[in-house]
């Protein structure tokens, strides 16, 4: 019909400006919700703390009906995909994270009968309360009714998720590589900038290469979107005001261990070797990509369920989380166990909040106290950060 534009010219003027005002209204709430740090992450005003835990490799399946594996023979009965949904409320309730973060194998995709309907089920409990999470893929997830695009979509499109499925407008290998940040508290100077940065990428499952044997690993062009991304926090960081004198710290969260987790032995690392490091057959160089980048402290990952051990290499924290899942392959008398990350910010004299000044972490197991092991620092704000700021909030 032809009559739309000239009907609306007749509406009463105060109408016309309210249908503009929620037209406007409602793009700018469409647009919004595709910028980076629309979703809110933020530090706490009372604790100056920001945390994070990480699920590992729930392998979920159709619920009830999925039994477990490598459980204690007084375990067998009854056990099932509904242990790792209590798991799951345990801690979160024990805990009361401002972000979960799922680092693979979310699903074990061949032995679901539907694997968007296995995902609602395994992430639920996030959902139930209230919890912002984040996803990625490993190589399990896709063996079931859905590809591995079709389940990160939908991991995507879940009720809280803040997973992305790429960055926009670029070529890049695989499906979820996306970051996300974390301001400061808000009302301080840095409560506007992003001074916690996470990355998030797509490991792969399997090698494409006729050539090459064994699992996937992280492309060229996820190297180069990350260093790209990486440089830009920082740049945005260090020369906005108030402009800070070292880059906001960033921790990275992925599905399958680099060749690099390889270097330690029991003298070096904090937690349990228990089997041999699953990594790629190739190093494609990620590892290198993190040091340069010179803003990554962490690195977070899954896949060989029976490692949890953390390793400082190059001035990087490799973490395993070990297995958290029932229907996972574990070690039977051996809890099933989520990492913890906590962040602390910086307080001054005066009682502001400013940047990241410590990185701590420890493990929670499912046994009956569901106790706290292995509580160690990551990464602490070393001595060139000074402690004293300009009354703008920047570093003098």
């Amino acid at each position: 019909m032809g009559g739309g534009r000239h009907g609306l010219r007749r509406l009463p003027l105060l109408l016309m400006i309210l249908f503009l005002a929620a037209a406007a209204s409602s793009g700018a709430a469409a647009g919004k919700g595709k910028e980076k740090g629309a979703h809110g992450l933020r530090f706490r005003r009372e604790s100056g703390t920001f945390k994070v835990v990480q699920v590992a490799d729930m392998h979920y399946a159709d619920g009830r009906a999925t039994g477990c594996e490598d459980v204690l023979p007084s375990q067998v009965a009854g056990c099932s995909d509904l242990n790792t949904t209590a798991f799951l409320y345990r801690v979160f309730r024990a805990e009361d994270p401002d972000l979960v973060v799922f680092t693979g194998d979310n699903i074990y995709g061949a032995d679901s009968t539907d694997a968007a309907k296995s995902m609602d089920a395994a992430i639920a409990p996030a959902i139930d309360m209230k919890l912002p999470w984040a996803a990625v893929i490993g190589n399990h997830d896709q063996e079931g009714t859905l590809s591995r695009e079709g389940v990160m979509r939908h991991l995507v499109g879940m009720k809280n998720s803040l997973s992305g499925l790429n960055p926009e407008g670029i070529e890049i290998d695989g499906y979820g590589n996306y970051n996300l940040e974390v301001s400061g508290v808000e009302g301080t100077s840095l409560g506007e900038k992003s001074v916690l940065n996470l990355y998030f990428l797509d490991s792969g499952d399997y090698s494409t290469v006729p050539s090459i044997n064994g699992y996937g690993w992280i492309k060229a062009s996820q190297q180069v979107w990350f260093q790209q991304t990486s440089s830009s926090l920082q740049r945005k960081y260090m020369n906005e005001t108030p402009k800070q004198n070292q880059p906001a710290p960033g921790l990275v969260f992925f599905h399958i261990p680099l060749p690099e987790f390889s270097s330690f032995t029991a003298a070096n690392f904090t937690g349990v070797k228990q089997e041999g490091i699953s990594s790629a057959s190739i190093n494609s160089g990620f590892f290198a990509s993190m040091v340069e980048a010179g803003d990554v402290k962490a690195a977070f990952i899954g896949h060989d369920h029976i490692n949890d051990f953390c390793g400082k290499l190059t001035g990087i924290q490799l973490c395993y989380a070990g297995g958290f899942g029932y229907h996972a392959y574990g070690k039977a008398g051996w809890s099933r166990r989520a990492r913890v990350v906590s962040v602390q910010l910086e307080k001054t004299d005066n009682g502001d909040w400013r940047g990241v000044k410590s990185i701590k972490t420890w493990k929670r197991l499912d046994d009956p106290h569901l106790s706290t092991i292995d509580s160690e620092v990551l990464w602490n704000r070393g001595s060139n950060g000074r402690r004293k700021k300009n009354p703008d909030g920047s570093d003098p």
